[in-house]
């Protein structure tokens, strides 16, 4: 009988709390649908400059310890993207000095709107670390 108890009373504490892990009513978490969506354009769209082989000059963002060090200063303004000079170069023009990517196309207005919605989210990043993989073909200023 005793024997019974000890694992009786740990299943009955187990189904009296929620775990948790993977809890997903966290606001504006990394995992509330804003994150993944803006991986995919940084790793599209960013990561092949500012990766692992970026000039010393540009910010990095080789992965999500790095891109973290940006969130909170003038690069990323959590909550407002218009402040945020991440976001500012995304939106000039090929034209002026300092647009993003440097490589003469500017990024679609779905992927800056991707952007501008993580940022005003938050810009909440997941708790691992995550390295960032360049996708897609090298951009031409490569």
């Amino acid at each position: 009988m005793k024997r019974l108890l000890l694992p009786a009373c740990l299943i009955l504490m187990a189904s009296c709390s929620p775990p948790v892990w993977g809890d997903k009513s966290a606001p504006h978490s990394a995992e509330s649908g804003q994150w993944g969506p803006a991986l995919t354009v940084l790793e599209h769209q960013c990561v092949h400059c500012h990766g692992d082989n970026r000039l010393s000059t540009m910010p990095p963002i080789n992965d999500t310890h790095a891109l973290s060090k940006l969130i909170g200063s003038h690069w990323i303004v959590p909550g407002q993207p218009q402040t945020s000079r991440f976001y500012q170069v995304v939106t000039f023009p090929d034209q002026i000095p300092g647009a993003m990517p440097p490589s003469g196309h500017a990024i679609s207005k779905k992927e800056v709107q991707t952007l501008h919605d993580w940022i005003k989210a938050g810009a909440q990043l997941p708790a691992q670390n995550m390295k960032l993989i360049p996708v897609g073909p090298l951009p031409r200023s490569i």
